[in-house]
Parts: C-alpha cells; sequence; structure tokens
C-alpha cells in the first residue's frame, strides 16, 4: 500500500586512547526512559507516542524532524517544543499512515518538523496527543542543532542494528548494546547504514519487528537525529512499489528534489557534505525479500494481495531509472564548485569493496554507476554496512580492467577491480583523501550473525573478495517476479584492503571533524571500537580497534 500523509559533544576518549563502555551508566534516563505503552501492547490501544526519533530537517542548523508511532490513531498529535530564550511552541504533527502488505495491519506514524530553530542550540521537547495515556507527564527528551560555519562536530555510524528481542529472525541483544553506545560517545547525529530491523525476514510480523527497533533505537534517537539509508531488508513484499512503504512512512528526510521522496538525499553540517544512497537502486546482487519455500507465504485474506511463490524475490534493481545517479552527480558537481565543503561523506548499505566470505562480498553494479562519479568529484569517505563486520580499504581511484576470475571456470572476469592510490601507509600517517576514496564497511550494529570469516587466496594467503557481476535472472518457466536467487559469481585478489577485524563483527565507528585554521590542513579522526566477545555473549564493552586520521588542504 502507499504511504499517506492526513556541536560539538565532550571527547570521550583521547584520538589514540582505550575505552571501555560498561553498564548503562551515563544514559540519559527519565528524558529516554521508554513509556510502560512503548514496552508492551497497550490492552485498549491508544494514541500514546512511542518508537520516538529524530532526523535533520533541511538544514540542520534551523530545522529538526520529531516522528514518532501510535498503536492507534492520535488525536491532536503535537510537540511542544522550549525555545533557547525559555518559551514554548506548539508545533501540530502530520499523520502517514499505511498498511502492511501481508498481515493487514495499519500502522499509524507521526510527524511534525521543527523549523526557525538557532544554531548550536539545545532544545527540550515532549510529544504527546490528547488520546495519550501518559499525557500527565508525556515523552520528554532534548537535542542540539548543528553548529553554522567551520565547527567541529562528532558523528557515529554502523549499519545492520536489529533488534533485541530474540524472537526475530537475525534480531540479538547485542543490538540494544549498540544503540547505548551511540549514546555514550554523545555525537551529534548517527549514520545509520541500512537493514534496520530485517522486518522481512519476519514477514507476517513486519509491523511488530519495526516496533521492537524503533523503541529500541529510541533510547538514542530520541535525542539525536539518526539518518538512515535503506538497505535491502527494508524492502517488503506488498508493501509499495519498491517495498519500502514501511521504511518512508516512519521516516521523514531532506527532500532530494525528485519523485523518488526519501530513498537518497543530502545535509551538511559545518564544511562536511552527507549524501545517502539507495545501493538498492544499482547493485547486481539479490536485494530484498525472498520466498526460500517450500510452501508459498500467504497475505492475510483482508490484504487481498494473493500468496507469492517459492522461489520468487522482490528485486528492484533499476527502479530509478537512473533518476538516483543523476541527482547524486548534479549534487557531486555543486559540492566540486562549492568552497564552503571541504568534505564529503557517503552512505549507502550494500559494497563496493568487502572481501567477506560468509557475507555478500563487492558489488560490480556500484563500482559501474557511482565509483566513477566519487573519483571524478573527489569523494572522501564512504560508509556502508551489509557484511556483518568492519573492513577498511585503502584510498582508491580508478580501476584495473579484467583482474577478476569467474568463481567456476577460472576465466579472466572484468570485475572493475579498484585500484589502491598506494598500500605503504605508515600506521600513525594521516590519510590524504585528495588522492583516493576510502570505503569503511561498518556492518556490525546489533544483528546476530556467527563471526564473519574473510575471503583469503589459498596459495598466496592475500585477501581474496567475491564479486557480483551478473544481474539476478527469472526462474524459466515460472510466473513474473519470480527469481533465481544469485551468488557472488567472481572473485579478484582484493589488492585494495588495508584492515580488517578478525575478533568481532560487532562495532561503532566514532568520527570527529576538526576545520583546522583559515590556509591549513582539515582532518577527520576515526576511532573504531569494537566489541570483543559479543559475537557469543552480547556484552556493553567496547574497546578501540584502531584510529585513523583523514587530512587535506581546506579549501578556504
Amino acid at each position: 500500500m502507499t504511504t499517506h500523509d492526513s556541536h560539538d559533544s565532550g571527547r570521550v576518549a583521547s584520538r589514540r586512547g582505550f575505552l571501555k563502555l560498561a553498564g548503562a551508566s551515563g544514559l540519559a534516563t527519565a528524558a529516554n526512559a521508554l513509556s510502560g505503552a512503548a514496552n508492551a501492547k497497550a490492552a485498549s490501544p491508544d494514541g500514546t507516542p512511542e518508537q520516538i526519533h529524530l532526523t535533520w530537517g533541511e538544514d540542520p542548523a534551523h530545522e529538526v524532524v520529531v516522528s514518532w508511532a501510535s498503536l492507534a490513531p492520535a488525536v491532536k498529535p503535537r510537540v511542544r517544543l522550549t525555545t533557547h530564550d525559555g518559551h514554548a511552541r506548539l508545533m501540530h504533527a502530520v499523520q502517514r499512515t499505511y498498511t502492511d502488505g501481508l498481515n493487514g495491519e495499519i500502522v499509524c506514524t507521526y510527524h511534525a518538523r521543527l523549523d526557525g530553530l538557532h544554531p548550536d542550540t539545545t532544545y527540550r521537547y515532549e510529544v504527546t496527543a490528547d488520546n495519550d495515556s501518559n499525557a500527565g507527564q508525556p515523552f520528554c527528551a532534548s537535542f542540539r542543532t548543528a553548529p553554522r560555519g567551520r565547527c567541529t562536530f562528532r558523528f557515529t555510524s554502523y549499519g545492520d542494528l536489529a533488534t533485541p528481542n530474540t524472537g526475530w529472525v537475525l534480531s540479538s541483544p547485542q543490538s540494544r548494546f549498540a544503540v547505548q553506545a551511540v549514546e555514550r560517545f554523545q555525537p551529534l547525529f548517527h549514520l545509520l547504514n541500512g537493514d534496520l530491523c530485517y522486518a522481512n525476514l519476519n514477514p507476517t510480523h513486519q509491523p511488530d519487528v519495526w516496533r521492537d527497533f524503533g523503541n529500541n533505537a529510541q533510547v538514542s534517537a530520541a535525542n539525536r537525529p539518526w539518518m538512515p539509508c535503506p538497505g535491502n531488508h527494508e524492502i517488503e513484499f506488498n508493501n509499495g512499489l519498491q517495498g519500502f512503504d514501511s521504511y518512508l512512512t516512519r521516516y521523514t528526510l531532506p527532500d532530494n528534489g525528485t519523485r523518488f521522496c526519501g530513498r537518497w538525499y543530502s545535509f551538511r553540517v559545518s564544511s562536511v557534505l552527507f549524501i545517502s544512497l539507495d545501493a538498492d537502486d544499482v547493485v547486481y546482487q539479490d536485494a530484498a525479500a525472498f520466498v526460500a519455500g517450500p510452501s508459498p507465504l500467504v497475505p492475510a485474506a483482508s490484504t487481498g494481495h494473493p500468496a507469492i511463490e517459492p522461489g520468487t524475490s522482490f528485486y528492484v534493481r533499476g527502479y530509478s531509472g537512473g533518476e538516483q545517479t543523476r541527482w547524486l552527480e548534479k549534487t557531486l558537481r555543486e559540492a566540486k564548485h562549492d568552497d564552503d565543503i571541504d568534505w564529503i561523506v557517503v552512505q549507502m548499505h550494500q559494497d563496493a569493496l568487502s572481501s567477506s566470505k560468509t557475507g555478500n562480498g563487492s558489488d560490480k553494479g556500484i563500482r559501474e554507476a557511482w565509483l566513477p562519479l566519487f573519483d571524478r568529484y573527489g569523494v572522501d569517505l564512504v560508509l556502508c554496512g551489509h557484511d556483518h563486520d568492519y573492513e577498511r580499504s585503502h584510498p582508491v581511484r580508478g580501476c584495473n580492467h579484467h583482474a577478476g576470475r569467474d568463481a567456476v571456470t577460472g576465466e579472466r572476469v572484468d570485475t572493475l577491480q579498484p585500484r589502491p592510490v598506494t598500500t605503504t601507509q605508515r600506521a600513525n600517517d594521516p590519510i590524504d583523501t585528495t588522492h583516493g576514496t576510502v570505503h569503511l564497511i561498518l556492518g556490525g550494529g546489533g544483528t546476530s550473525a556467527p563471526l564473519d570469516v574473510y575471503g583469503t587466496d589459498a596459495g598466496t594467503g592475500n585477501p581474496l573478495a567475491q564479486v557480483f557481476t551478473k544481474p539476478n535472472r527469472p526462474v524459466p518457466g515460472k510466473t513474473a517476479g519470480t527469481f533465481v536467487r544469485p551468488v557472488a559469481d567472481a572473485v579478484e585478489d582484493a589488492i585494495w584492503s588495508a584492515q580488517r577485524d578478525t575478533g568481532t563483527g560487532y562495532g561503532i565507528a566514532v568520527f570527529d571533524h576538526d576545520p583546522g585554521e583559515r590556509g591549513g590542513k582539515t582532518s577527520i579522526t576515526m576511532n573504531y571500537y569494537h566489541a570483543p566477545g559479543a559475537d557469543k555473549t552480547p556484552t556493553a564493552e567496547y574497546e578501540l580497534f584502531e584510529t585513523i586520521v583523514l587530512e587535506k588542504q581546506r579549501r578556504r
């Protein structure tokens, strides 16, 4: 069904230090606590707000969107904002609903746009409705707007979060600790790199999985914007043309000026341009929900949808007809001519550079469509998820042709192997990203998965990557929409791989931006913290795994 509208923080650790995050002390308390109604389904569902989260508006210095859901339609849903001068403003919310295309449940969400805000300012807000069972003590929290001009700030990132409810496929208690970790690092905002909750792996319970995810994320997302991108597990059968209705109904994201609102967008903080993409549109690999069988997936009778036969895959490659790529090039071209932008950071879900063996690996579709644009316009950093691990590339620019091999025959294949500009970077030397783009795999949010294993060439011991080079294909003799679920069809030497975490699949990346001085250099320092042992026993302890410094000359 379609949807309907009715500053920087204090440093947690030194840049090259060591940190253990243990327990839940230091987290915001009452302002972030889940209400009783948000912990369990109410006996009589009402308009009590839950799953509360923030996103940036069109200008992060001046606009924030508060979004939430309720178990029943809310009556006069609203946000009460306390401004910097102590005055209160009442902002009414817009309702969006969709009907889940598999179980028939109507989902009600609400969105209040808070505009006219002051930069680098802390605001307190309350969320309520006339039929809020907690109206006497409504949910309240606070957030900080982005600074103006070149300023220091912190952001964090990971993908593949899932929920703490182990009743769902791919969920894990570690997802609770992952959300708490964001709060301990106190970023201005968090980038969530796709595969938010894995609802489509629990098809008859999709709204419940989203609800568990939203109430867990609320512990952090109600205090600071969480900026997502869609992954393959946001695509759901019978939920819109590309299956994104659950995602799009819950999130209000910066406008991209195209007919595909919410699927990709950009925003700017200080001198850093952030671009969020939907790689489902360009990847070769199977990008979405799949009915493995042996029985059909039968939607609730109320939906009016027919059974979905085994072997059916919701394959959406190319859905925008190139519109996303045209938008990306226009956005990058404008940034190249804007001297107020020093850095370009891209987030997407799937990976162009990954040597995961038990995950998916690399996708030639991204290499074809977007890596040439990253090279041409000087993208500095690409953040992904998808493979449930941590991997960092050397800075790359351009590619080597016909460097891959067919996974079955061993014949030469053109995988567009990314070419590292250097492989001899000394451990403590800054990386100058004007020479090449650094790719990071950050798929260790909280999802349940075995410890990832990386590909290694049996003869040389060097990193080896699986690569998808061919599109999904229909099943001969089957009805339209039934596809063969592909596996990676080629391999290549992962000459671009610089660092891999073989100790655990879980972690969080913490980025500190330093604008530097006029005429000097600017930097982004990344500290990656992982959670040793979390693959076997969920843990709140995160330890520093590695630090890198990206550095370049300021543009002005």
